[in-house]
């Protein structure tokens, strides 16, 4: 699904964000990339989501090179892919509806089908009855819930999400890895930058620990003791 091959990222100011980075993520994973702050795991995040593109090396998703990926063709591209900020990055003036819908409403999806699929994805996180309230009204984590439905309502096959649960309580922290969960066991492939490493340990999944933009360790698959039923509905 995703390749990095000898990548590095050196930014304008001259910082090496990444440096021969190589690593691997299977179709079907759920993977964690940790590190120190700086370590380079949104830069992953961002290179994988055409954000920004490496200075040297090769990025493929499912079997695409990114570095051939021309402008134009960047907008179908993350349509396949689901992006999850820790700050939400929701529109505050617009109702739930119109944010989980902005996706679809960009893709050119039928308001029959697209009405459908808002309601779904809401209530796949457990915002069903919410389409109308603004973003504000709700609580942190019900905004990041409003995050996630929005990147799961074009049922994408890759889910990379960064610090999600950043600013939220432990049980909260928790809850929302669960939904992740969910995603990734009807095969969503899945991809968390996350420095919580004891929520980590509850929730199983491989790890890619990064130092200074390197690869630092990569951990085999632990078992996860969250449950994990169905939740992409047609």
């Amino acid at each position: 699904m995703i390749r990095f091959e000898r990548v590095a990222k050196r930014y304008p100011n001259g910082r090496e964000a990444l440096v021969d980075l190589s690593l691997t993520v299977s179709a079907g994973e759920m993977v964690f990339l940790t590190g120190h702050s700086g370590a380079g795991k949104s830069t992953v995040l961002k290179l994988i989501a055409l954000i920004d593109r490496a200075t040297r090396g090769q990025v493929e998703v499912a079997g695409q090179s990114l570095a051939k990926l021309k402008r134009h063709q960047i907008p179908a591209y993350r349509q396949q892919i689901g992006i999850i900020f820790q700050d939400h990055k929701l529109l505050y003036d617009r109702p739930v509806w119109d944010n989980v819908a902005l996706p679809l409403i960009i893709s050119g999806v039928a308001r029959k089908e697209m009405d459908k699929r808002v309601r779904s994805a809401l209530d796949q996180v457990g915002l069903a009855g919410h389409e109308h309230n603004l973003p504000l009204e709700l609580s942190t984590g019900e905004q990041q819930r409003v995050g996630i439905a929005r990147a799961v309502v074009g049922k994408p096959p890759l889910l990379i999400a960064d610090e999600p649960t950043g600013n939220l309580d432990p049980d909260l922290a928790l809850d929302i890895m669960q939904l992740f969960k969910r995603f990734n066991a009807v095969g969503v492939t899945v991809v968390i930058a996350s420095h919580d490493l004891h929520l980590i340990d509850q929730v199983g999944g491989r790890r890619i620990a990064l130092a200074s933009g390197r690869l630092a360790a990569t951990d085999t698959t632990h078992t996860s003791p969250l449950s994990t039923p169905s939740i992409y509905a047609s």
